[in-house]
């Protein structure tokens, strides 16, 4: 019961929207270079974060292991459906070490309603690692010249219009 009273408590602190949460997005006054690591597609192709040039980057860096995660999985995939044609990419990045495979994976997402996520490997959790990312959900904003602009640490109603709004602006104005 104490257990089931503590999941409930975790589940409901973490189930605020980002947006709502004033420090929970942080924009920067400068763009940051992103570190040289590559990370793994879902076709198993080593790719850089540079390689994503031309297109304004949501890396949402996520666990099967975080509840709060999963359960924004089905929004996140909403999320990238909506903005396919806006020159807006979102994609999913977990530690390497927490799959057996790449289709443990896909099933895994595709079961919490997560068909239209790319999904990405982080070997190792070392791009985290290098970008000081310790918990999860942790969203990296990346501008179009492959940049960082800005973090959003915690959960968000993704598919809310005001947040799709909210991005396109960003985009707008750090390109």
């Amino acid at each position: 019961m104490k257990k089931n009273i503590l999941f409930l408590l975790f589940c409901c602190l973490f189930s605020l929207n980002a947006f709502a949460k004033k420090d929970a997005v942080n924009i920067y006054e400068h763009p940051r270079e992103m570190p040289d690591r590559e990370i793994i597609s879902e076709q198993g192709k080593k790719i850089k974060i540079d390689d994503f040039d031309g297109e304004f980057l949501l890396i949402v860096f996520w666990s099967k292991n975080c509840v709060p995660c999963i359960k924004e999985l089905d929004n996140l995939s909403n999320f990238a459906k909506k903005v396919k044609n806006e020159q807006i990419r979102l994609i999913m990045l977990s530690p390497s070490n927490e799959w057996s495979s790449q289709e443990e994976q896909r099933n895994f997402v595709d079961k919490f309603n997560g068909q239209n996520l790319d999904l990405y490997l982080d070997t190792d959790g070392k791009l985290a690692e290098d970008l000081g990312i310790f918990t999860t959900p942790h969203t990296v904003l990346v501008n179009m010249s492959g940049q960082e602009i800005g973090r959003i640490r915690g959960t968000a109603k993704w598919d809310d219009d005001r947040v799709i709004e909210y991005i396109k602006e960003l985009k707008a104005k750090h390109g």
